[in-house]
């Protein structure tokens, strides 16, 4: 993991915003004193419950332990250690999406190995949590803890997103306790940072910081929108947050929580293909003109799209009916699914569209097939969770 961390500030100038036409931003010049102020106050007192501080614990092994023993990469401002104490303490945050069972959900990387993680609620409360299921893949996870009095937060869809809609990013930032801001919607489908499957990111100016992995990103009906994984890194710890903040959509949440709660983990296949884009100087065959979609560059023998009769050159332009965009939009529709589940895709072969029915295999032995694509500029990531 490099470039990007883990996370999402920016003016707070539209007023109006509950009206039912849309309003043009802008600030305030005064406001008289039999005016309401504008205020996100009452928006935020029906969210702010649901989310969540998390804290963990593990015990480092014995390649980290031998790390923080060698002398040569010793800090020799940093505290001793004369116990030898093994523990790593990390914190996050967490959503509530489900108050009946205490289910909540949080990043992968926040939880994943802890052998103690404990939750506080808006209110106070520290209550032990369990992992149900964990999925690296997405960065997704959920756990679950025993409480009375709990609130779930309402789920949007980020489908209906659009860069420029006003957001809000809650957590816990470097633990100092919840914390909100604000910001808008700065660009979306933005690619991942490292091997992960998943390639489909909500970009924020709202600012975002070490331990706001696993917080809300709401939008101002207090619909949860996404959840926080990711800000930008510019390699020098002492930047903090730059105002480049990255979110899991919430349908994709949504999704994989869904199966991590019924299955305990979220089953991933591949469909097998090596994709390039069909314009562009990646893969630019004389037959294929200016269109959405991805072009099929190599299919992996055996693979679900082998089964499925798909061919080099053939170019996919829908999935389940919703169009490919690209080739991070047809690895992130794919990850969504589980191993067995049945898709149709459209493609244009020769000219000729043609509907293709694919069920989704196991990912091979081999090394997983990666689609041919330029080089992102989001090229690593640091746990913003930790």
């Amino acid at each position: 993991m490099s470039s990007i961390q883990r996370f999402a500030a920016a003016a707070f100038l539209a007023v109006g915003f509950a009206s039912a036409t849309p309003a043009l931003a802008q600030i305030p010049v005064a406001i008289g004193e039999s005016q309401a102020l504008p205020s996100l106050a009452p928006l935020l007192k029906g969210v702010t419950p649901s989310v969540v501080s998390i804290a963990i614990r593990r015990r480092m092994t014995d390649e980290e332990m031998a790390f923080m023993n060698d002398p040569m990469f010793q800090d020799p401002r940093a505290p001793s250690n004369p116990h030898g104490d093994r523990n790593i303490y990390a914190a996050g945050s967490g959503v509530i999406i489900d108050a009946g069972e205490g289910l909540i959900v949080t990043g992968s990387h926040v939880v994943d190995g802890a052998d103690e993680i404990l939750v506080t609620l808006s209110d106070g409360r520290r209550l032990a949590a369990k992992v149900v299921g964990s999925d690296p893949e997405t960065d997704i996870a959920v756990v679950r803890i025993r409480a009375a009095g709990l609130t779930s937060i309402k789920l949007g869809d980020s489908n209906a997103v659009e860069v420029g809609d006003f957001v809000l990013a809650i957590g816990n930032p470097f633990s100092i306790g919840q914390t909100v801001t604000s910001g808008i919607v700065s660009a979306l489908r933005r690619r991942s940072w490292g091997d992960q499957n998943y390639d489909d990111f909500i970009q924020t100016d709202a600012a975002i910081n070490l331990g706001s992995s696993g917080g809300a990103l709401v939008n101002l009906r207090g619909e949860l929108v996404g959840m926080n994984a990711a800000i930008l890194d510019t390699g020098n710890p002492i930047d903090g947050n730059v105002g480049i903040g990255f979110a899991i959509p919430v349908n994709t949440v949504r999704n994989i929580a869904g199966q991590l709660m019924r299955y305990g983990s979220a089953s991933h296949g591949q469909l097998g293909v090596v994709v390039a884009a069909p314009t562009g100087d990646v893969f630019q065959p004389s037959s294929a003109p200016n269109r959405p979609g991805v072009l099929i560059a190599r299919v992996e023998p055996g693979s679900s799209a082998a089964h499925a009769g798909l061919k080099v050159g053939d170019t996919i332009t829908t999935f389940n009916s919703s169009p490919v965009r690209d080739t991070a939009d047809l690895r992130a529709k794919t990850a969504l699914l589980r191993v067995g589940d049945i898709f149709e895709l459209n493609i244009v072969r020769d000219g000729q569209t043609l509907n293709v029915r694919v069920t989704l295999t196991v990912k091979s032995e081999k090394k997983a097939l990666k689609e041919e694509r330029p080089g992102s500029p989001l090229r690593g990531a640091v746990a913003a969770g930790h």
